[in-house]
C-alpha cells in the first residue's frame, strides 16, 4: 500500500500531477484544486491515498494531512466516490469542512459539484460525531478519530463507538482501540 510520494513533478495539470520518484518511475496523482495551488517547486512530497480497483488502480495525493483525512473519511461512505471526494477537498478546507459539519450547513455541501440536497443532509447525518477531530490538531483528538475510524471498519456502529470511546481513558490510538474493544464485547 502506497502512503506517500516524494519526487519530482514533471508535469502538472489542473486535477493530476505526474511525479518521477528517484527510482525512475513515475506515478500520476490526483489532487485537488487547493493542493495544487500549493505546489510551488520542482520536488514535492505527499501524504497518499490508494485505491484498488477492478478496472484502475489509482492514487490521490495531498500535501496537508487533514485534507487527506477528510478524503479518506468522505470515500467510506456509501455513494461518495473518490471524483466526488476529491471535489469536496477542493471547495471546502479541511476548517471549511469541519466548521460545515459542527454548523449544519447543507449549503456549504451544495456548493461541491456533484452533491445535491440529499447527498449533502447524508454527509451531516454520518459526519457529524468526527466534525470536531477533524478541527482540532490536538494529539489526543486525532487519536479518537483514527480508532473511531478502525473500530468502525471493524463493523461496529458509531454509536456505540462513540459511547465506548468516551469513557476510555486517553492514550494512543493502539490503546484506545484494545481499551474500546473490551468495551464492546
Amino acid at each position: 500500500m502506497i502512503v506517500g510520494i516524494e519526487g519530482k513533478v514533471v508535469k502538472k495539470e489542473v486535477t493530476f500531477v505526474y511525479i518521477k520518484t528517484t527510482s525512475g518511475l513515475t506515478y500520476k496523482v490526483f489532487v485537488s484544486l487547493s493542493c495544487i495551488g500549493k505546489i510551488s517547486t520542482d520536488v514535492i512530497s505527499l501524504h497518499v491515498t490508494q485505491i484498488i480497483r477492478e478496472d484502475q488502480h489509482s492514487l490521490y495525493g495531498f500535501i496537508d494531512e487533514n485534507e487527506k483525512k477528510v478524503f479518506d473519511t468522505l470515500i467510506k461512505l456509501n455513494g461518495i466516490g473518490p471524483s466526488t471526494a476529491l471535489a469536496v477537498c477542493s471547495t471546502l478546507s479541511p476548517d471549511d469542512f469541519a466548521q460545515a459539519l459542527v454548523s449544519q450547513n447543507v449549503q456549504a455541501f451544495q456548493k461541491v459539484p456533484g452533491i445535491g440536497p440529499k447527498s449533502a443532509k447524508r454527509i451531516l447525518i454520518e459526519l457529524s460525531d468526527f466534525s470536531l477531530q477533524l478541527h482540532s490538531d490536538d494529539a489526543s483528538s486525532g487519536s479518537i478519530f483514527e480508532a473511531s475510524l478502525a473500530l468502525e471498519s471493524l463493523g461496529f456502529k458509531k454509536e456505540m463507538i462513540k459511547k465506548a470511546l468516551s469513557t476510555c481513558q486517553g492514550g494512543d490510538t493502539q490503546t484506545l482501540i484494545k481499551e474500546a474493544l473490551r468495551k464492546l464485547s
